[in-house]
């Protein structure tokens, strides 16, 4: 009898520790799911902003890259190319030459970030440390293989 008693209590314990435990783990996994499917849909949204900014970009522009590919260049060169010879123009003495404005004093303008959009056109954000702006170019690669640019439209934000 006691052998049986005991033997009902130690299985009744065991039952309500499982139960405690496999409850615990089912609530853990419903956070769990939660969580992934917050993380799913907050991928999904990244993934469509990325889409949208990148509309706008010489690397998923598939006209823009033909257009170079049937003129004999390679993409994944020109691109840096390009870039490097707008960089390259930050080292020259005395003023910017695609800057139009004069950098304040013991200061000088430079281009900090550039964006091609196509095969045609540039975005690029220049600044002295206290003055900034922004600069719209076209571009060309002439037949002599040189880059020509061509600033078109520029701003300085006003300095509060």
């Amino acid at each position: 009898m006691y052998l049986f008693i005991f033997s009902s209590l130690l299985v009744l314990f065991q039952y309500v520790n499982s139960k405690r435990v496999f409850e615990d783990i089912d609530r853990k996994l419903v956070s769990s799911r939660t969580q992934l499917q917050k993380y799913k849909d907050s991928v999904a949204v990244l993934q469509n902003d990325i889409l949208k900014v990148s509309h706008f970009n010489l690397d998923r522009n598939e006209d823009a890259i033909t257009y170079f590919e049937n003129q004999g260049y390679k993409i994944d060169e020109l691109i840096p190319f390009i870039k490097d010879e707008i960089y390259k123009l930050n080292e020259i003495r005395g003023e910017h030459p695609l800057i139009p404005y004069a950098s304040s004093e013991g200061r000088k303008m430079m281009i900090n970030t550039i964006k091609l959009l196509n095969h045609k056109w540039i975005i690029a954000d220049f600044s002295d440390g206290e003055y900034w702006g922004e600069l719209f170019l076209t571009y060309e690669i002439t037949e002599a293989k040189e880059l020509k640019f061509n600033l078109v439209e520029y701003f300085l934000y006003p300095n509060y």
